[in-house]
């Protein structure tokens, strides 16, 4: 569970969201500024969430999506986890 909850895009991910929650503080009116970066955190936390299931699909032996960082090393991903 520890490197699901601490890889580096859920991280970064999770961080950006606090800075531009702390933006909507301002008394300034929403710019389309911040709906692009709202929209850019949108897409950069359901990238880093498919990253996860693709790990943990491909750490229990399925077949994980061709465009996927982890494709082709599902069997090492399984073996590590038999390993343990």
């Amino acid at each position: 569970m520890r490197k699901y909850l601490f890889g580096s895009g859920l991280l970064s991910s999770v961080m950006s969201g606090m800075t531009l929650l702390r933006s909507l503080r301002s008394n300034d009116g929403f710019t389309w500024r911040q709906a692009l970066a709202w929209l850019s955190w949108g897409i950069t936390l359901a990238l880093a969430i498919g990253s996860i299931v693709d790990i943990y699909r491909a750490g229990r032996g399925h077949v994980v999506a061709e465009d996927s960082p982890v494709d082709g090393d599902e069997q090492k991903l399984l073996r590590r986890r038999l390993r343990k």
